[in-house]
């Protein structure tokens, strides 16, 4: 069976790229190659990546993003602070870029559910209420889907 594993070009040295992201997803990182010969390889939950230093003619954009999906508002808490940081910058919507520039998303794992809801009164709720948020907030976007604000 064929494989599909994403190649990022990065403006940053690969061990400086593969100690940031080991220390963000921790036992979730697998370091495979940590790029001292210049490319890296390293699996993030689960998802392997290959990496290389392209310098200055290569950057990231929010047209193709990583979207990291979490049980619990203290993940998502945890990855947001951990992505922005060193440089990192906060978006709307749950995104984020990290200090390379790569961009995030930062999801509770019931999102999906929300947004496709076939009551689409529900999923308006839920979606005006993350257009208005930065970082996501499970209990408000829980409260809007429900429409039980006071």
């Amino acid at each position: 069976m064929p494989s599909l594993t994403p190649f990022l070009m990065f403006n940053a040295p690969m061990p400086e790229v593969v100690t940031f992201y080991k220390s963000v997803f921790r036992d979730d990182a697998d370091i495979l190659s940590d790029g001292t010969g210049g490319g890296a390889a390293f699996s993030l939950c689960g998802q392997r990546f290959n990496a290389f230093n392209g310098g200055p003619h290569f950057s990231f954009s929010q047209g193709v993003s990583f979207m990291v999906t979490v049980g619990t508002q203290d993940e998502i808490d945890y990855y947001w602070t951990a992505l922005s940081a060193d440089g990192g910058k906060p978006l709307q919507c749950g995104w984020v870029t990290d200090r390379f520039g790569l961009p995030w998303q930062i999801v509770p794992e019931h999102l999906g559910r929300y947004l496709s809801d076939p009551d689409r009164e529900k999923a308006g709720r839920a979606m005006q209420a993350m257009m208005g948020m930065g970082k996501l907030d499970i209990a408000g976007l829980t409260t809007a889907f429900e429409g039980t604000a006071q």
